[in-house]
């Protein structure tokens, strides 16, 4: 069987992308932060519309976008005046209505704008000056993760623990919302802004009943994006459908086959 050029760098783009996804997902479902996956997705269409108003790399104003909605969200977690929910949801729909608005206004202004490339993803338009991009990315988010794994480890599990045993919970923190803006900005173009938190927690969320350690939990969640990935693509082409929501849709028939098959 020959593979078009185009489908081995949309299957490429999207495996490398389940490579840093799969260990943050897994961090996202041991903390409950799909919430704050939202919030980042939503903040990436504000990056975006900024990112064309000001004609800059639309990958680097979704990652800038993801970094200031985090130190709002930390900055305002510390007044403890209103839970995290609320904080999360008043950032994440600020942002989303913000880029809609801007998205709007450039429309009237005779600017073209495709939205639907940006809420539901454009894989099959990757090129491979973006696949070397993205893999640079990938390997540099990857290095961190490892670098860091031991200390978020200690604050998913406890944070009170975690800092009474020295580990500095509030860089730990904010690392990783970073990592997460970073994975957002570069998943965007794989399913879209709409679905990323989907790439994130799902097949973490599908591996969790089949592991013993939070190492192996990590692995099985790229595995079943590997998985998602593939079937999504191949799905894609034999049935025209949008590659990114494929990808999510096989994902998600693989939690429900791993609940039944864990539960048999």
């Amino acid at each position: 069987m020959i593979i078009d050029d185009f489908i081995l760098r949309a299957l490429l783009a999207g495996l490398l992308v389940v490579l840093v996804s799969g260990p943050l997902g897994c961090v996202v479902v041991w903390r409950r932060m799909a919430y704050f996956g939202d919030a980042l997705a939503h903040s990436a269409l504000l990056g975006t519309s900024l990112s064309i108003m000001f004609d800059i790399n639309p990958l680097l104003g979704v990652i800038l976008t993801g970094m200031v909605l985090s130190y709002l969200l930390i900055r305002l977690q510390i007044r403890k005046d209103l839970s995290s929910d609320a904080i999360l949801g008043i950032l994440s729909h600020g942002a989303l209505a913000a880029g809609l608005v801007m998205l709007a206004i450039m429309q009237s202004q005779g600017r073209r704008v495709d939205l639907m490339a940006y809420l539901f993803g454009d894989l099959l338009s990757v090129s491979w000056n973006y696949l070397i991009w993205l893999s640079a990315v990938c390997l540099l988010v990857l290095g961190i993760i490892s670098w860091l794994w031991q200390s978020i480890l200690a604050v998913a599990v406890h944070e009170e623990l975690a800092r009474s045993e020295g580990v500095a919970v509030d860089r730990v923190r904010l690392i990783f919302m970073l990592l997460m803006a970073v994975v957002v900005a570069v998943a965007m173009k794989i399913v879209g802004i709409i679905l990323i938190t989907a790439l994130l927690i799902v097949p973490a969320a599908s591996a969790r009943r089949f592991v013993k350690s939070p190492e192996s939990m990590a692995i099985m969640a790229v595995i079943f994006g590997l998985f998602s990935v593939l079937g999504g693509v191949f799905a894609s082409m034999q049935w025209d459908t949008p590659a990114g929501p494929s990808i999510v849709l096989v994902s998600v028939i693989l939690f429900f086959v791993s609940r039944f098959k864990g539960s048999v």
